[in-house]
């Protein structure tokens, strides 16, 4: 870090610098069925320079990366491409931050743990879900590690933090009669908990077993639709994207502050990004530039009250600086997940992805697996897609009073969203 740092101070022509270095210790597991194939840790390190050119009153930028191979001569070159580069970028000028320090852990009570001794407990807990014959892992990944993240720049800001993170891949399987389905399952958390691990995996085993009994209807289904939290995250994301600075900069904002999402009697919207939440895989302390995270409620009762985002565009708008929150939550709604299920409803289980177009009013997306409960028994259901307006699906909203966590999503374990069609 010094010797780069050293080497762009000779160059009158950089007006500013900012050198991002994320370290990774990772210990990991490879299964195939229950035999485990390989063990393997690693340690990586990458740095990447981002050098700033103030000319013709803008200011333009490049980034390269530098490697441990990386020669002092091949950094000279590099830096002075990277001036050339950013002379050809016009942005309209703005500040770094400034004068800021941190060295930080967010604690997990993974640091509790060897990394070794992790990745087993890990691994007992997801074979420890499958109690059927016919199910099985076909194959296990699991992933522990820790993660440093420093950002230095010329403006005094010299920021570091170190967290924790696990990763499990597991491809859980159903077999009958010389026929199998499979489903891919991608688990990310910083916190473990035996029983929590477990019936995350003990969930997707028994969706891999109803896909392979499920069918496909022969008349669609009428009722309202319930998405999980997966696809609740997904709707979110969504929605908040059109409230970050840099959407609102570029006017390609669909929504502004005083807007009202939802104007019927429902379950309001309220949503806070954070920048972290219990047991969160994308927990963060300051964002790419060193901006400490500030967390904002951009949406209270249906309503958007603030927008959010990175220094820059802060600046252009002369709004507050937050910085790019990673994470998000939803405050619980008002029906509990028995009362959600007490009548006639759609679940959707697996999709290929939840589609939200806020543009042109529309929410919808291929079901790969659902579950159908027409007042008296519930079946499993495939070769379905659900379809509708956004607007009306949010004003026709029920949030579950029971929350969870859902990789970078704290809220509502489930919604119910009325004037969905399946199709």
């Amino acid at each position: 870090m010094e010797k780069i740092i050293d080497i762009i101070k000779e160059y009158s022509e950089v007006s500013d610098y900012k050198i991002s270095k994320v370290s990774t210790q990772s210990y990991e597991l490879f299964f195939v069925h229950t035999s485990l194939e390989t063990v393997r840790s690693t340690s990586t390190t990458d740095r990447t320079v981002t050098i700033y050119v103030d000319h013709d009153g803008k200011r333009g930028d490049s980034v390269f990366s530098v490697y441990a191979s990386t020669t002092e001569e091949e950094l000279r070159g590099k830096i002075e491409l990277a001036i050339e580069k950013a002379k050809l970028v016009n942005n309209q000028s703005y500040t770094l931050p400034e004068s800021e320090t941190l060295d930080e852990e967010i604690y997990s009570n993974m640091s509790e743990y060897a990394p070794k001794d992790l990745a087993y407990e890990i691994a007992k807990a997801c074979f420890a879900a499958n109690e059927e014959q016919s199910g099985s892992i076909n194959a296990l990944e699991i992933f522990v590690n820790k993660i440093s993240v420093r950002v230095v720049n010329s403006r005094g800001v010299d920021k570091q933090e170190h967290k924790y993170k696990a990763m499990v891949e597991a491809i859980p399987t159903w077999t009958e009669n010389a026929e199998s389905v499979e489903l891919y399952e991608c688990y990310n958390f910083s916190s473990f908990d035996f029983e929590t691990v477990k019936a995350e995996i003990q969930g997707k085993m028994q969706e891999v077993k109803d896909r392979y009994f499920a069918t496909k209807p022969a008349v669609n289904p009428t009722c309202p639709v319930v998405l999980n939290a997966p696809e609740i995250r997904e709707l979110l994301w969504t929605l908040v994207s059109q409230l970050h600075y840099g959407t609102v900069h570029s006017h390609s904002n669909a929504f502004k502050k005083d807007d009202v999402l939802q104007t019927s009697d429902c379950d309001k919207l309220t949503v806070t990004l954070r920048g972290k939440i219990e047991g969160g895989s994308a927990n963060a302390l300051f964002d790419g530039d060193g901006v400490t995270l500030v967390d904002t409620k951009v949406i209270e009762n249906g309503k958007v009250i603030s927008y959010y985002g990175a220094n820059r565009f802060a600046q252009y708008l002369g709004e507050k600086v937050t910085g790019n929150l990673p994470c998000i939550q939803l405050a619980k709604g008002s029906v509990s997940v028995a009362e959600m299920q007490s009548n006639p409803y759609f679940e959707c289980v697996s999709m290929s992805g939840l589609q939200v177009d806020v543009y042109n009013d529309y929410i919808g997306g291929e079901v790969r697996l659902a579950y159908y409960f027409d007042g008296e028994k519930r079946v499993p259901l495939t070769g379905i897609s659900i379809s509708g307006k956004l607007s009306e699906a949010l004003n026709h909203l029920n949030l579950s009073e029971e929350t969870t966590t859902s990789n970078d999503y704290f809220g509502p374990k489930k919604a119910l969203l009325g004037k969905i069609s399946v199709i």
